[in-house]
């Protein structure tokens, strides 16, 4: 893989590195690189925008099967795993129009505890729109983005989620765990 693969809608573009800021409104990158959580934040602080949300994956100690973890790695199919960033941020678009600007930054390769593996920022001139885009885009991004996952813990490691199929962005999800959250803003 490139050391950063940095997706312009609707098609990727490659060898730019992740830390420059776009001219457009949306920072869609897969990276090997230390994400640039503060420069993002920046990036999407305009001064249309009333909310700032913004959602950091972390690489942590466990997972719903096992304790003990050291470490992640990332791997991604580099083109399809671009695009498809690019489509969770039009669907996005789509849904929430007035979000200012949106960041979808995915690392890969080794991560220790403790590291970001995911940067998602949404910013839109109310709380309410700019909350519901992140989630939406962090749900969907997990859901939908060809990036797999490798447990290391001290006695081995082992892929984790891969017996699940990923769906289109376009598609809903095959189940519905949670109820959706309507907020009202008056901001």
């Amino acid at each position: 893989m490139t050391a950063v693969q940095t997706c312009a809608l609707p098609i990727c573009s490659y060898n730019e590195p992740v830390l420059e800021q776009p001219s457009g409104p949306d920072w869609v990158a897969l990276t090997n690189d230390v994400l640039p959580v503060d420069d993002a934040l920046a990036w999407a602080t305009t001064p249309r925008s009333g909310a700032v949300v913004c959602f950091l994956g972390v690489v942590r100690d466990h997972s719903e099967d096992r304790e003990g973890i050291v470490g992640m790695t990332y791997e991604a199919y580099e083109d399809e795993a671009c695009r498809r960033l690019s489509d969770v941020v039009t669907e996005t678009r789509g849904r929430w129009p007035t979000v200012e600007r949106v960041v979808l930054l995915h690392r890969v390769g080794e991560l220790r505890l403790s590291d970001l593996s995911v940067v998602v920022v949404t910013s839109a001139p109310h709380r309410s729109e700019s909350f519901a885009a992140a989630r939406f885009a962090i749900d969907t991004l997990k859901a939908t983005v060809p990036i797999w996952k490798r447990e290391h813990w001290t006695a081995g490691s082992d892929w984790v989620g891969t017996g699940q199929p990923i769906r289109s962005v376009h598609e809903p999800p095959a189940s519905r765990r949670r109820e959706e959250v309507v907020v009202r803003d008056s901001s």
